[in-house]
């Protein structure tokens, strides 16, 4: 996967990229988080968070500033960068017991994004979606506000991402081309894993089934043409969903993933449990970010846990169209073709992204404008 050099630390170079590639959609400046970085060098978990910290209380300031005089724009451009840098200075902190720092950090975040979220030329609403015996937490944005019914897509999340980056990574895009967004996080996810003490769970049908339900009491969503959209593992957690509800027009999987236990074989788990002690970024994924989201203490109990997340006995329910992406490098894509095979609807793309042209790597994370004229060119004809 490409990539700008930009620390010796693999933990502090994957998170100060993944800020950076906001920077098209207002999540971060270039310079701001080079500075940033080069205060931290090879610093310790603490200087990282404590320079992160500083970077987004100085740009919270700005956009306090701005809002004083007047300035409405500069003011919500300055908190979207600031709620940004608050959520990657939590990142290296993940775990269970949970670190005071990053429920800190979090609530920052979620206080400055709404800041910028009042003012948005149409604000941004701030949502509870009933689910069982509590609430989701949930963006709605809109078009415009002329109250016109649109097509609307909910974005689901995956396993370490949260509602206000579902903002930078999708909505931007989503709005300019005519579609409503909702942006959840789910159990495991965001506020319900950080502060609610609710853990990733297989059945994923029925946590998008009561998101279903709430866009059908508002009159500015098409009811028949509600498309469910994942990435990271949200990809297999939509295709799940959409394998039961049939409510859905149109189901985007970024990657298509299959089942989850097919990958993790006595090779595979005996190669990750040798490499855990010298790939720091494996250690966070799987024992830092893994045990945590799904509540276990053990490798045992995570692969144990990780094979409860199956599609190969549903895929076929599917009945919307479909686009499932295939990124080079991404290794949580190796179902994807899998996946594509077992559709059995008649309007189905698998979409190849690739190294050489700079698209490879999770989610495309480099290559978004990219990513977002090929899916969106599909699914304005899907529609």
């Amino acid at each position: 996967m490409l990539e700008l050099k930009l620390s010796n630390n693999p933990i502090y170079q994957a998170f100060t990229q993944r800020a950076m590639c906001y920077i098209a959609t207002g999540g971060a400046d270039f310079g701001e988080c080079l500075v940033t970085i080069k205060k931290i060098a090879d610093g310790n978990v603490d200087k990282w968070y404590q320079e992160w910290i500083a970077t987004a209380s100085r740009v919270e300031n700005i956009g306090d500033a701005s809002l004083r005089n007047g300035h409405r724009i500069s003011a919500c451009e300055a908190y979207l960068r600031a709620s940004n840098y608050y959520h990657t200075a939590y990142f290296p902190l993940f775990g269970c017991p949970v670190d005071s720092r990053l429920i800190t950090a979090f609530n920052k975040e979620v206080e400055v994004f709404q800041k910028a979220a009042l003012l948005f030329k149409t604000p941004i609403e701030i949502i509870e979606i009933p689910f069982e015996s509590t609430t989701l937490p949930a963006y709605f944005l809109k078009v415009d506000d002329s109250g016109n019914a649109r097509p609307t897509i909910i974005y689901t999340n995956g396993y370490d991402s949260n509602i206000q980056e579902m903002y930078f990574a999708h909505a931007d895009a989503a709005l300019k081309r005519g579609y409503n967004c909702l942006l959840f996080d789910g159990p495991g996810q965001g506020r319900n894993l950080i502060r609610g003490n609710s853990y990733l769970r297989a059945d994923w049908e029925n946590v998008v089934t009561p998101v279903i339900n709430y866009t059908l009491t508002r009159k500015e969503i098409d009811q028949k043409k509600i498309i469910l959209a994942g990435w990271s593992f949200g990809g297999f957690l939509a295709a799940r969903a959409a394998a039961y509800e049939h409510r859905i027009a149109a189901l985007i999987t970024d990657p298509g993933q299959w089942d989850t236990g097919d990958l993790l074989n006595t090779s595979a788990i005996t190669k990750i449990s040798n490499l855990l002690n010298i790939d720091k970024m494996l250690y966070w994924r799987i024992i830092q970010r893994g045990f945590w989201a799904l509540n276990v203490n053990c490798l045992e109990d995570f692969f144990k846990s990780m094979k409860n997340f199956r599609i190969s006995h549903i895929a076929q329910n599917i009945q919307c169209p479909t686009l499932i992406t295939l990124p080079e490098g991404d290794p949580i894509a190796n179902g994807a073709l899998a996946l594509y095979k077992a559709l059995n609807v008649s309007n189905k793309k698998l979409v190849h992204f690739c190294e050489e042209e700079g698209s490879g790597g999770h989610c495309e994370m480099l290559a978004r404008s990219l990513y977002n004229q090929r899916v969106f060119d599909w699914l304005d004809q899907a529609l």
